[in-house]
């Protein structure tokens, strides 16, 4: 059973942190490794659930995995590829939606891919059935059973004209991971071209694959008999660094994020100023603070790359309750990324949210009953209260939450937050935090 974790709020964050490896690159770089011949190398590797749950899948599958969490080192070496059992794959798995993106690579190198029943964040739609309908696109054979789906490829995998109604991430991945074996030439259109597909790029290229990405959401992937391996650097998490921005201004602190890159975060440092964050950006990373001058109001609106990414929509949000004035947020990805909002209101904040597109344009949510707008009143002061995490990102949200308020909080299921947060408890004290746990 998770622990309790109760936070002091009313504590300024100062000091410095490091972010690692986003983990949007690193666990899909990590099931790339299964397309080589030879060994592959990933560096900047966090110590997160997720990497755990990838390196067991990994080695359930026959890969011979050597971690070293301190250096941020992973060696996989998956000459020995075998078959594993679903109960096998159902144990590591969990709640995880990963294992849809071994299908096509265990389809290259076995013939076959068995996919228990998925979980993952409960933030909106994310069914499987596009991933399904991209393996068939190839091929492959889906037949589902009472053990999961078993997909098989009698004729082997063959290059395909791909169109994605919505540029989806996973579906751009499993794609990727997919054609680079196939026999012949993949055309993805309408693809995701966000900075962690572009490094998932650079770690198939370095195998061996021949992938070009044209400027209209185009990709076409030229596909090869073989693959090597990789030696890769991962690039750095985005989305942490985004997040300890949104806790630094939320309690009027300052916090240095090492590692954290300028360009990959262009679109949100535009939006944490014009809130009226400070940033001071240099080669080793950019700091994060609150200038002493009142936060300003602000309407933003997430969307697929280069707009502001979802999931510095959640953070932005906490920020803004201490923002003076009305804000607007339009989540356009995930329509129910905004149903976190309940537990702030109960905080103290003043957040409503509206089944109407109340953004700059319409959306796809627009004529469908999801609540996918918000209207959040500031500033108000936050006060502790009892809280379950909902999702990794709005986990992290709380967690914002509590910092910045007043009295002492008592967050249940803290653990999800591990899934994407290398060490947050070791950050939070280096940064000045009052927590602990029962």
């Amino acid at each position: 059973m998770s622990s309790t974790f109760h936070v002091r709020g009313g504590h300024t964050l100062d000091g410095e942190i490091t972010v690692r490896g986003a983990k949007n690159l690193v666990s899909k770089a990590m099931v790339a490794a299964l397309l080589g011949e030879q060994p592959s190398v990933l560096r900047s590797v966090p110590d997160i659930r997720d990497v755990q749950i990838v390196g067991e899948l990994l080695k359930v599958h026959g890969v011979k995995v050597e971690r070293d969490v301190e250096s941020g080192v992973i060696r996989m070496d998956p000459s020995a590829v075998e078959k594993a059992h679903v109960a096998d794959i159902d144990a590591h798995a969990g709640s995880s939606r990963i294992p849809i993106l071994f299908c096509g690579p265990l389809l290259h190198r076995l013939g076959e891919a068995i996919i228990p029943d998925l979980g993952g964040c409960r933030i909106g739609d994310r069914p499987i059935n596009y991933h399904l309908d991209v393996l068939r696109s190839f091929g492959a054979v889906v037949d589902k059973r009472e053990m999961g789906i078993y997909i098989t490829a009698p004729d082997g995998l063959h290059g395909a004209n791909i169109h994605l109604e919505y540029p989806s991430v996973g579906a751009t991945e499993q794609v990727l991971l997919t054609a680079v074996r196939a026999e012949g030439v993949t055309e993805l259109t309408n693809a995701a071209v966000e900075p962690e597909i572009e490094d998932l790029i650079a770690v198939l290229q370095k195998m061996g694959a021949i992938i070009s990405v044209q400027t209209d959401r185009t990709i076409i992937i030229e596909g090869a008999d073989t693959l090597g391996g990789y030696e890769h650097v991962a690039i750095p998490d985005r989305m942490e660094a985004g997040s300890w921005a949104c806790a630094a201004l939320v309690t009027k602190g300052s916090v240095f994020v090492r590692g954290a890159q300028q360009k990959p975060m262009a679109t949100f440092l535009n939006t944490f100023r014009k809130i009226g964050g400070g940033i001071d950006i240099s080669e080793e990373g950019i700091r994060f603070y609150h200038p002493g001058t009142p936060l300003k109001a602000i309407a933003v609106e997430t969307d697929v790359h280069p707009g502001l990414m979802t999931d510095w929509q959640q953070p932005l949000v906490v920020a803004l309750t201490q923002a003076d004035g009305i804000s607007i947020v339009h989540e356009t990805v995930y329509e129910n990324r905004l149903g976190f909002t309940s537990a702030l209101n109960d905080m103290g904040a003043h957040i409503q949210v509206y089944r109407e597109c109340l953004g700059g344009s319409s959306c796809r949510f627009g004529r469908r009953n999801f609540n996918h707008s918000a209207v959040i009143s500031g500033p108000k002061t936050l006060h502790g209260a009892e809280i379950t995490v909902p999702d990794l990102r709005g986990g992290f949200s709380y967690l914002i939450a509590a910092l910045g308020a007043e009295g002492i909080s008592a967050i249940h299921g803290i653990d999800l937050i591990d899934r994407g947060y290398e060490q947050f408890r070791e950050k939070l004290t280096a940064l000045g935090a009052e927590f602990w746990e029962d």
